[in-house]
């Protein structure tokens, strides 16, 4: 028999994770290249672009650092405009009521807001998440983990993450927490497999059966 995970807490990313904006961000990524000067973006390079790492991304758009925080805030509050267009992936209310049912604690960890997290899980699954860490720079995950680690009260070795992206890996291994991947998010797949994560998961299913 296989022994039991060790998890007595998960962190989930949100976009790519529990939600599916990316299609929304796709769609406003021509203005926003407009607005910020950058590169816009054609089609035929999303491929591509998803076999990237965010910072080569970011490269590769030409999208100055100092720009980062101004294009996160527009982000974010045109997100909470549009939360009609975004919606979670399918599964995903079944396996947060499953692993909350199963006494495993949730919290989200995200560069969105907390209000535009809230508004698309809506209040019945909102009230699943114990606590919520957002508003995160776009490489601000590692401070908002140490966060969570202490407000937790458990080592880091008793808490998993669960993101789409190499940053959401990265980030895990900085504070020793378990990191988890996600096969249906932003990132291309075999990308993060190569990272080699903790576990990975390819269905919001995968994920319950782990965890209970």
């Amino acid at each position: 028999m296989a022994a039991r995970h060790p998890y007595q807490l998960v962190i989930f990313d949100f976009d790519g994770t529990l939600s599916d904006s990316g299609h929304w961000f796709l769609s406003i990524v021509d203005d926003l290249a407009e607005r910020f000067r950058f590169r816009s973006v054609h089609p035929d390079e999303v491929e591509g672009l998803r076999k990237r790492t965010t910072r080569e991304v970011i490269d590769h758009l030409g999208i100055s650092r100092w720009k980062l925080p101004l294009i996160a805030r527009h982000v974010r509050a045109r997100f909470g405009r549009n939360t009609d267009q975004i919606h979670l992936f399918d599964g995903v209310r079944d396996m947060l009521r499953t692993i909350d049912e199963a006494k495993v604690r949730l919290f989200v960890c995200s560069s969105n807001s907390e209000a535009n997290v809230r508004a698309i899980l809506g209040a019945e699954d909102s009230a699943r998440i114990e606590r919520f860490f957002c508003g995160s720079g776009l490489f601000g995950k590692v401070r908002k983990f140490r966060q969570a680690i202490r407000a937790s009260g458990l080592p880091p070795s008793a808490i998993l993450s669960i993101g789409d992206e190499t940053r959401d890996i990265d980030a895990a291994r900085a504070v020793g927490i378990g990191a988890g991947a996600v096969l249906w998010g932003y990132a291309n797949p075999e990308m993060l497999l190569a990272m080699m994560p903790d576990v990975t998961f390819a269905t919001p299913q995968e994920v319950v059966d782990y965890l209970t």
